[in-house]
């Protein structure tokens, strides 16, 4: 689909996507990864500065976590369901 085009360098105030969203990564061994969680930093004047997504995978029968996923990396793998 087509996202709403924002100015380089704007922060998002609203997140793009939804817990539960799943996506694939790129690269020589690609996982399917699920959204869990939404990070937002705030400034002292209470502006949203950064907004970060926390997702999941199974590696090995673990649960691999990463708590700084950009919003073009979910963009460049969405799955759709």
């Amino acid at each position: 689909g087509v996202f709403p085009p924002r100015s380089i360098g704007e922060p998002m105030k609203e997140p793009r996507f939804k817990v539960g969203q799943r996506f694939k990564t790129r690269g020589k061994y690609p996982s399917v990864c699920v959204v869990v969680d939404i990070l937002r930093t705030f400034n002292l004047a209470g502006e949203c500065v950064s907004l970060r997504y926390v997702a999941t995978h199974e590696f090995c029968g673990q649960t691999i976590t990463d708590h700084d996923v950009a919003d073009a990396t979910i963009a460049r793998g969405l799955i759709d369901g």
